[in-house]
C-alpha cells in the first residue's frame, strides 16, 4: 500500500532541497528535454523511487523503451503510489502523473503503452526519479 503519510513542505524548503532542475519539474511541473535524463537507457534491476520525497513509484520490471526520449513504465509499483490529474495546459489534454505522496509532478501517463500488459504508458522525467538497485543475493 502506498505511504498514507503525505509529506508536506513550504515551496522555500522544497527549493532548497532539490536541485533547480528537480525543482522546475517536481514543483513547478517543468519537463526535462527529451533524450538527455539520467534513466532513459537505463536497464539495471530494482527500484524508481520520487526523487522529493523517496516514495518508490515504479518497478524496473515494467520499464520499456517507448523510443519518446523519457523514461516509460507500463504501471507502477503499487495501487495508490501515483496520482492522475487532469492537464489541459498547452492546448493538449493530458493526463498528469503525480507522487501521491508528496504531489510532485513526475510527468504524464498515455493510453499507449504494451498491448500485453496494461497498454499505459507513464513518461517520467529522469530528474524526477532516483533508483535504488535491486540487492544481490
Amino acid at each position: 500500500m502506498a505511504d498514507v503519510n503525505k509529506v508536506r513542505k513550504s515551496e522555500a524548503e522544497w527549493a532548497e532541497q532539490l536541485t533547480p532542475q528537480q525543482y522546475a519539474v517536481l514543483r513547478r511541473q517543468a519537463t526535462e528535454r527529451p533524450f538527455t535524463g539520467e534513466f532513459v537507457g537505463h536497464r539495471e534491476d530494482g527500484t524508481y523511487c520520487c526523487a522529493a520525497c523517496g516514495q518508490a513509484l515504479f518497478a524496473s520490471g515494467t520499464k520499456f523503451d517507448s523510443h519518446c526520449g523519457w523514461p516509460s513504465f507500463w504501471d507502477m509499483i503499487e495501487e495508490g503510489t501515483v496520482d492522475w490529474r487532469p492537464d489541459n495546459s498547452y492546448g493538449m489534454r493530458r493526463t498528469e502523473v503525480t507522487c501521491s505522496r508528496c504531489d510532485s509532478h513526475l510527468g504524464h501517463v498515455f493510453e499507449d503503452g504494451p498491448r500485453d500488459q496494461t497498454g499505459l504508458r507513464y513518461c517520467i522525467n529522469s530528474v524526477a526519479l532516483n533508483f535504488e538497485a535491486a540487492a544481490n543475493e
